[in-house]
Parts: C-alpha cells; structure tokens; sequence
C-alpha cells in the first residue's frame, strides 16, 4: 500500500502543494489570520520549509523534521501560539483548495489526508 506522500505524487508534488498553501495564505482574506500568526514567528519563509519537512514524515516520508529537530509534536511546535477553533478551519478550508489545485480534488486518498489534517489541525485548538 502506497503512503499518503506517495499518493500525492512524492517529494515535488508535495513541495508544490506546501507552497500553493502559502501563496493563498498570502494572498486570500481566509488566509489572513494564518499569516498574522506566522509574522509572529519566524515568517513564511522558514514556515514553507518547515512544513515541507514536517509533512513529510507525516505522509509517511522521510523524517526531515524529526531528524532536525529531534521531534514531531505538533501541540509542542504551537504551544506559544493561540489557535481558535475558527484558525484550524480556516487553515483545513485554505488546505482543501491547495488540495484540489495541486490536482488532489478527490478519491480516499484524499479523503484520508483530509481526515487526518482535520484530527491533527483540532487537537492544536487552545483557546
């Protein structure tokens, strides 16, 4: 069975699907207060690659995050962030569209990954 990396199409297709979820973070009023948040930190820069990394071994890749930082608690990574029900939405809403225009609109594979962003992006919830 194929991992979810692998079912988006590998490394690239990851890295475009990443980069496509930041320029609408950059760009669409949802994305606002996602990107308000990253100015707060390290910016979108480091964010894109770091997210890259961390997906990675999330979609069953290679552990590029865990290997440079020695874990991957997402509740760790964002526990100096305030994140309202209304943020993990809007980050799973500006996910989907990614999704679909990287060409991932539907299919179990999908469906899947969606599930899964959807547990890991509500258990970030902390105010």
């Amino acid at each position: 069975m194929q991992t979810p990396l692998e079912q988006l199409g590998g490394d690239e297709a990851l890295r475009r699907l990443v980069h496509r979820f930041y320029d609408l973070v950059e760009t669409d009023p949802q994305g606002e207060r996602i990107l308000h948040m990253h100015f707060r930190g390290h910016g979108l820069d480091h964010v894109r690659e770091e997210q890259i990394n961390f997906l990675s071994g999330f979609f069953g890749g290679r552990q590029h995050y865990l290997e440079k930082h020695g874990h991957m608690n997402l509740r760790l990574m964002h526990e100096h962030v305030p994140i309202e029900t209304r943020d993990a939405e809007d980050w799973l809403q500006v996910m989907d569209r990614a999704l679909a225009d990287c060409g991932h609109a539907g299919g179990p594979h999908v469906e899947r990954i969606r599930s899964t962003l959807r547990r890991a992006a509500l258990s970030l919830v902390n105010r």
